[in-house]
């Protein structure tokens, strides 16, 4: 066990992919020797402790190098239950060493050249360059400011390569006028209503269009998942481009774990060429829990917060990764997903914060069963003066009855199902309408999530999980249909919970 890096080592070091020169071999031999007690060091060639209160990252069972995912707890990792979350390690100790705003910057995918390299020679050449005197001097003044700007102009070329550039300031969005229509609604300033619709696991796609024909007049856009649960059912594109064809705008969601940084960037372009204009980042969910036989589970090539880097670079400033310009950029409007009741609503905050300056202009929130409870990580993100630059759509799903309630408060991550709300559940269960009641508890809470727009809420999205024939009646009974609503052509029939 590293000795400033709590939990076990998950993986050995990388090895390199060729061979180094003699001194470079050494000097990561000796790297290895020294870092891997002490940080539980796996070699990455992008050393990050100096960002990450010196608990190395690559600890995490997810691979990801930019905060903690929706699932994170102070108990535990929920793909590893046998250790803690390093993120939420991360994140204590650097509130108590006062180094939290540091987790703000946006740091780069893994260099898989330099991946098992060391990077003590990269710190060396940098000494070189500023000047062997000049940074002996800079990192002995009295003055604080003159030894911060040495220690950044030392590390900040090694960790932020010039392919990545990252950084830890908002960038607007470059370009006018609205990319879809989801984005201009919001920005008029009308309650917004989203929806997903759950992709086929067969060819087979009439219930999909159905339920799109269902569901489209009432909501303003549909989200169609990416494998959720690491299981794989029809690609969120190919739903997305045949809600196209039915005249529904979609959401497309991308899951980092399936992603490769060129199928991102090519997965983008195509989905902007077939008229897709809301695109919604995901980490994705753990390999842990796919169907047998598993995937790697180890690391991921990218995370959310790096897609929404490379996706905003591509659209506003016309680039891919690699430098070469884009003719003709793509136009869409970036999302992530946002968890209020995962870990701790201010450690939550530095991640949305950091999702925000990376580029996510509109949030869909983890399913929120406790409106009250979710004030405390709004406040939290008004003091870090980001509720002007995003707006917050608040998950919501009617439950069917209490074991579906009592799985997702155990199972599923940053997921908190009220006592109150599970006793209901359970009597009504109990009482054979369970299903009326769940509708009911999500009307109840869209009625509180109403009254806090103007507040950082703006709009909801309603996951039916696989009840879309819900989704009209949610809406009417909420007194949220769209101001342009046109009855469909089976006018007043409602559908029965």
């Amino acid at each position: 066990m590293p000795i400033f890096t709590p939990g076990r080592r998950w993986q050995p070091p990388f090895m390199a992919f060729k061979r180094e020169q003699f001194g470079r071999r050494l000097l990561a031999s000796v790297e290895k020797v020294v870092k891997g007690p002490l940080f539980g060091c796996r070699m990455c060639g992008n050393c990050l402790l100096q960002e990450t209160a010196f608990i190395c990252p690559m600890e995490c069972p997810k691979g990801v190098r930019n905060g903690p995912c929706g699932g994170s707890t102070p108990e535990h990792c929920y793909v590893d239950k046998t250790r803690p979350c390093m993120w939420y390690q991360i994140y204590d100790r650097a509130f108590k060493m006062g180094r939290e705003e540091m987790l703000l910057e946006v740091l780069p995918p893994l260099d898989w050249d330099k991946v098992g390299t060391e990077t003590w020679g990269d710190v060396i050449v940098q000494v070189r360059k500023i000047g062997t005197g000049k940074t002996l001097s800079g990192l002995v003044n009295r003055d604080p400011v003159t030894r911060t700007t040495t220690w950044d102009m030392i590390f900040r070329p090694v960790r932020q390569p010039d392919w990545w550039g990252g950084d830890s300031e908002y960038h607007p969005p470059q370009y006018d006028g609205p990319a879809s229509n989801l984005e201009e609604q919001l920005k008029a300033g009308e309650f917004v209503v989203t929806a997903e619709v759950a992709p086929p696991m067969t060819v087979s796609t009439n219930k999909l269009c159905k339920n799109v024909e269902l569901v489209k007049p009432y909501v303003t856009a549909i989200n169609f998942t990416d494998s959720p649960s690491a299981s794989p059912r029809m690609s969120s594109w190919a739903c997305s481009t045949m809600a196209i064809q039915n005249g529904a705008e979609p959401v497309m969601q991308i899951a980092a774990r399936d992603r490769t940084r060129i199928g991102l960037q090519s997965e983008a372009l195509g989905a902007n060429a077939l008229g897709i204009r809301n695109i919604l980042c995901l980490s994705g969910d753990s390999m842990s829990l796919a169907p047998d036989p598993r995937g790697r589970m180890d690391i991921v090539d990218l995370d959310s917060v790096q897609m929404l880097w490379i996706l905003r670079r591509m659209r506003d400033e016309g680039k891919y990764l690699d430098g070469r310009n884009i003719k003709f950029p793509p136009r869409y409007f970036l999302g992530a997903a946002a968890a209020p009741f995962a870990s701790e609503p201010r450690f939550q905050a530095i991640r949305e914060h950091k999702k925000v300056n990376a580029g996510a202009q509109f949030f869909q929130t983890n399913l929120v069963y406790d409106p009250e409870g979710m004030e405390v990580w709004l406040n939290e993100l008004a003091k870090r003066d980001i509720l002007d630059k995003v707006y917050i759509l608040v998950g919501i799903t009617p439950i069917k009855s209490y074991k579906i309630a009592r799985y997702m408060h155990d199972e599923v991550p940053g997921v908190c199902v009220p006592d109150a709300l599970m006793k209901r559940l359970e009597n009504a269960e109990k009482a054979g309408n369970a299903e009326e009641e769940g509708v009911q508890i999500a009307l109840e809470i869209i009625e509180k999530i109403k009254a806090k727009r103007g507040q950082g809420v703006h709009g909801i999205h309603i996951m039916a999980v696989g009840w879309e024939e819900i989704v009209p009646r949610i809406v009417r009974e909420a007194g949220l249909l769209p101001h342009d609503f046109v009855e469909p052509a089976e006018a007043g029939k409602v559908p029965a919970a």
